[in-house]
């Protein structure tokens, strides 16, 4: 991620259709030149791109390069009903931290469930412009707003990896994806409903 905001290394560095093993994977990052999000989901990879500022595309493919990416395969689950006071991603990083105290860090972790509410960007540079900060490498990101919408949501935590996979401020990296595929992208804000959060076995 420093690479991208700080020394505009926006080009592919990893090619998603060359992860052989697909069993249990999922992941997440930005397309190439900062002209998407990638999400992959139990083996499935979905591109969004943005088609205007209210309306974007979704779409299964796996040919497509990211300039950072995070993966890892899980297929064993410990499954959590999330506390009906926990609404704010604040509050999930908290109840994370303490969930996980036995799990090998870093990890991905996903969430199924309705939000009432929730905010999602995709990145959409436009072409051939150079970045050499955070601030240059957003120009162009389109927010998307989802309200009463069933979700699932794939994540990563780490406490070491902030600056590389997650913000600066932040434990946790998460993309959103509606049941019904229309829409999907990084996740910056939400009101949690009815949750259940997936963590891997240790």
């Amino acid at each position: 991620m420093k690479d991208v905001m700080w020394k505009g290394e926006l080009f592919g560095k990893i090619n998603l259709d060359t992860i052989s093993n697909t069993k249990g994977l999922y992941g997440l990052g930005p397309k190439s030149y900062l002209s998407g999000e990638i999400l992959i989901n139990n083996g499935k990879t979905y591109i969004s791109k943005v088609l205007s500022d209210s309306t974007m595309i979704v779409e299964e493919n796996n040919n497509v390069e990211a300039p950072f990416f995070v993966y890892s395969n899980v297929t064993e689950w410990n499954i959590k009903r999330l506390p009906d006071s926990l609404k704010s991603i604040a509050q999930l990083e908290k109840y994370i931290t303490e969930a996980s105290e036995k799990i090998k860090k870093p990890f991905a972790f996903k969430l199924y469930g309705d939000v009432s509410k929730a905010t999602i960007h995709i990145q959409n540079l436009p072409e051939n412009t150079k970045v050499s900060s955070p601030k240059e490498a957003h120009q162009g990101q389109t927010n998307y707003n989802i309200e009463n919408k069933d979700v699932e949501i794939i994540g990563f935590f780490s406490k070491d990896h902030q600056g590389i996979f997650t913000h600066h401020d932040s434990f946790l990296h998460m993309h959103l994806i509606t049941r019904d595929l229309k829409k999907m992208g990084h996740l910056d804000d939400v009101i949690f409903n009815e949750m259940t959060l997936f963590l891997p076995k240790p």
